[in-house]
Formats: structure tokens, C-alpha cells, sequence
């Protein structure tokens, strides 16, 4: 595991203790403390609610450690809080957990509390230092290094401005990822799109002065089970044509989290050295304004032979994903996730902080609805209700790329079904908001990972290592 800044490896060197107690136990944790604790407890009114924390003094009036309420069994944000809130130096669990995934699920959830991107502040030295957790005894300190770097670089990628997060330095980003694993990368660039059958994405990006790509790279063993991850991959989105208003394009240099979240999900599986044969295809543009961009009313190839209409150049996301779906679906992989941050429609049904989720298989849906759970990372199912299917009917194409004022995420979802082709079984869309709105324990506002845990669980159960 590289150096994490909250998190340490050396259990030999002294560490305050953070201690946690139960809400609904704490009268009896308080009554068997010593007397001075109740007594500091009552001098500060403290209430044992949880969330709650309180820094104990000792005898000499130097700090004892600290309290910590919490609601039931420790989960994975249970202290994502503190890092920031706790006095600078080293503290541990105490006690420490039973078992190792508590212990690991609590540090990664201590260290992702810790994240900030300040890669554009000068005044660093008036930041303070997160404090330090050290890491609980059996955990396993790779697995908890890649969950770490894996979900703060997919952050990374978000939070960074349009300016310089373009289609080039996504791509880079991606490159650097593949082969730094062993991955073979490849790259489709421009014109080079139309020349190989992709031309949706050609057609959505061809308008910026950086030039749209389709990235795609392969890691692992050719006789595994196939896996492949799609994310979206829109650098900024104008809106196209179609432009947005100001309010609507204030946060657009987050409509690349798909490519984001499918990378974090890749450096999991390569880290992990997870049995399978991976594929990741990202269609990296930016929806630009200009002379030679798509219009509405355009009718555009597609690489599945599927004319399509343009009702809308803002739904731009499900252009690309079509050619980057279709080329997938040709390998008829095992698993075909698609990621994206597709539809308003999915915030106004399940809100910002849960990643909606459609799936023509109802045993796969469950099985990563079971995943979510496991990982207290929330999905919520949406119907791919084939009953609007008419709703994205065109009278000069086989289909529109806008299906009306109603049903706005399902739509989006059956466009993108139409190009999955004989992949469909095993396929899982998401459409999710990629961003904090606010800040919780362990997710501060900004840039956001969601739904990423509950894939790699259900990866590494479908496929686990041997022995």
C-alpha cells in the first residue's frame, strides 16, 4: 500500500484511543466508566447521540482520547468524520474490532473522511493536517490501500476543472492506468472514429478543438470470463446546440463520472487480480458549440447499424454509449456494466446520494441489489418498463434519442438497451449524480464514487480468486 497521509501502518509507536460505544448502550458504557469520566460528561451536557463525539481529558489535563456515539454496529462512515474533527496525531481503535472487514470497512471510511482536492490552492500550509488512524489489527492493508487510491482518484478525475480534464488527459489518465497494471491500451482518435465504425461519437464530439476518442484497453488472461465496464466519458457538456442555461452547466465537468467510476472499478479488479478478462470503453468528448456541430434533427449512424434522430443534442450521453455499448455487446462478455451520469429524471426518482440502476435480468439485479447491502453502498432499481419502448419512436430514423416529458431515466435506459444486443443478460446500467451535494461522514461535498463497492463485490463473488 503507498503512503496514505490518515492512515499508519506502525501499531508499535503510542496512539491515542478513539473509543466507540452504541447509542443505545451508552448509559451502561457511561455508569461503568471511571467517575471522572461521567463527571466530564455531564459538565459538557454531552448527548449520546450518534454521530456525536467528545474529546476525554486526562488527569494532568492532557488529552485521553476520545468518545464516539454511534448507531448500532459500526459501519463504514461511522468515524469518516473524524479525521478532520479530531485534534492532529495518531489515534487507534479501541478496542479494536473482532473481525478484519469491520476494521477495514471503519479505516476506509477514516481516510476517504480525509480526502480534500486542492490541487489549485496555494495556501496549503494553512490547511491543517488530517489526523492519523492507525490501522486496526488483520486488516488487510493492500485491499484497504486499493479501495483507498482507487476511489480517491476516481474523485480526482471529477473534481478536476474541464479546462484540464479534456479527452486527451482522461485518456491519459486511463493509459496511465492500464499499463501500469499490464494492460494493453488502445485509442481511436478523430476522424479515425468514422474510418472504424464509430461515428456517433464522432458526430457528438467533432465540434471542440479536442479531438473525441474512444479509449480501450483489456487486462487479463483471454481464456476468463469476459467483463466490461462502458463509462461515459463527457469532458464538459454545453448542452450541444440545444445550450444549457448557466445554472445547468455550473457543475458539467462531472458528466465524465462514468469514465471516472469505470476506472475505479478497473484498478479494483487489476489490483485484486480478480480471474477475469476485463474490457474498459470509454468514449471520451466534449459537447461543444460550433460550426460543424450536431443539430437537432440530424440523423446519425450508429456502429449497431441503428439510425438514430436527434430530438435533443443534450442527451449526448446515450450517442456515445451506443457505439461504445454495441462494440462491446460484440464480444458477448459475461458481465456488460455501463456507467453513467445520464438523466435528471434518475435525480428527481432517487435524489443525489443513490445511484439509480436498470437490468434486464432479475437475478442479476438482485444479486447486485444483495451487493449494495453488504457494502452499505445504496442502488435502487428502476423498471426498464419495455411499454414506453414507443415513446423513443422516429418517423425518419429506428429510433429518437429523446423519448418526452415522462419516464426520463427509463427512456434513456431502452435507447441503450436497443445497442446491447445479444449482451443484454448480463448487462447493469447506471445513471447516478457523481457528487456530494453535501458533506456526510467519509463523502465531503464534491466529487463522489458511488455504487463502485457494490460492483466489485459482486465481480469478485461471481468470480473469485482460487483457494
Amino acid at each position: 500500500m503507498a503512503e496514505i497521509p490518515s492512515l499508519a501502518r506502525d501499531r508499535e509507536t503510542a496512539a491515542l484511543p478513539l473509543i466507540l460505544v452504541a447509542e443505545r448502550g451508552f448509559a451502561a458504557w457511561r455508569d461503568a466508566a471511571e467517575p471522572q469520566i461521567g463527571a466530564w460528561l455531564q459538565a459538557q451536557g454531552f448527548k449520546p447521540r450518534a454521530g456525536a463525539h467528545l474529546l476525554l481529558p486526562a488527569a494532568d489535563g492532557r488529552l485521553a482520547g476520545a468518545l464516539v456515539v454511534t448507531d448500532g454496529e459500526p459501519g463504514p462512515w461511522t468515524i469518516g468524520d473524524l479525521a478532520q474533527k479530531l485534534p492532529e496525531g495518531r489515534w487507534r481503535l479501541d478496542p479494536e474490532p473482532d473481525d478484519a472487514e469491520t476494521g477495514l470497512r471503519l479505516a476506509m471510511g477514516w481516510a476517504l473522511g480525509a480526502y480534500r482536492f486542492d490541487r489549485y490552492l496555494n495556501r496549503h500550509d494553512e490547511r491543517r493536517a488530517p489526523a492519523t488512524l492507525v490501522i486496526p489489527a488483520g486488516v488487510d492493508i493492500d485491499r484497504l490501500g486499493s479501495l483507498v487510491q482507487a476511489l480517491s482518484q476516481g474523485r480526482d478525475l471529477i473534481n478536476t476543472p474541464a479546462e484540464d480534464m479534456g479527452p486527451p488527459e482522461l485518456a491519459l489518465a486511463a493509459r496511465r492506468i492500464a499499463e501500469g497494471h499490464g494492460g494493453r491500451y488502445d485509442e481511436i482518435v478523430g476522424d479515425n472514429l468514422v474510418q472504424r465504425n464509430f461515428p456517433a461519437i464522432h458526430a457528438v464530439g467533432r465540434a471542440s478543438s479536442r479531438s473525441p476518442r474512444l479509449i480501450d484497453f483489456t487486462w487479463g488472461d483471454e481464456d476468463h470470463p469476459k467483463v466490461t465496464l462502458v463509462g461515459k466519458g463527457v469532458c464538459f457538456d454545453s448542452g450541444g446546440l440545444d445550450i444549457k442555461p448557466p445554472a445547468g452547466m455550473r457543475l458539467m465537468k462531472k458528466d465524465m463520472g462514468g469514465a471516472a467510476h469505470v476506472l475505479a472499478l478497473a484498478r479494483l479488479i487489476m489490483d485484486a487480480c480478480l480471474p477475469v478478462r476485463l474490457r474498459v470503453l470509454i468514449p471520451a468528448v466534449d459537447n461543444a458549440i460550433a460550426g460543424d456541430a450536431f443539430r437537432p434533427g440530424d440523423v446519425l449512424k450508429t456502429r449497431a447499424g441503428i439510425s438514430v434522430e436527434v430530438g435533443d443534442t443534450d442527451a449526448e450521453g446515450r450517442l456515445v454509449l451506443a457505439d461504445a455499448l454495441a462494440e462491446a455487446a460484440r464480444e458477448q462478455p459475461a458481465l456488460l456494466i455501463d456507467v453513467a451520469t445520464l438523466t435528471g429524471a434518475a435525480r428527481v426518482a432517487v435524489g443525489t446520494e443513490i445511484a439509480a440502476f436498470f437490468a434486464a435480468d432479475d437475478g442479476l439485479a438482485q444479486a447486485f441489489e444483495a451487493a449494495a447491502r453488504a457494502e452499505d453502498d445504496p442502488v435502487w432499481r428502476l423498471p426498464l418498463h419495455r411499454g414506453y419502448r414507443h415513446m423513443l419512436d422516429s418517423k425518419i430514423a429506428d429510433i429518437c434519442n429523446v423519448g418526452g416529458g415522462f419516464a426520463g431515466a427509463t427512456t434513456a435506459a431502452l435507447f441503450l438497451d436497443a445497442f446491447a444486443g445479444e449482451a443484454r443478460a448480463g448487462w447493469l446500467h447506471l445513471d447516478l449524480m457523481a457528487w456530494n451535494t453535501r458533506s456526510r461522514p467519509g463523502r465531503p461535498e464534491g466529487a463522489e464514487i458511488m455504487g463502485v463497492r457494490a460492483l466489485y463485490r459482486l465481480i469478485a463473488e461471481r468470480y473469485p480468486l482460487a483457494g
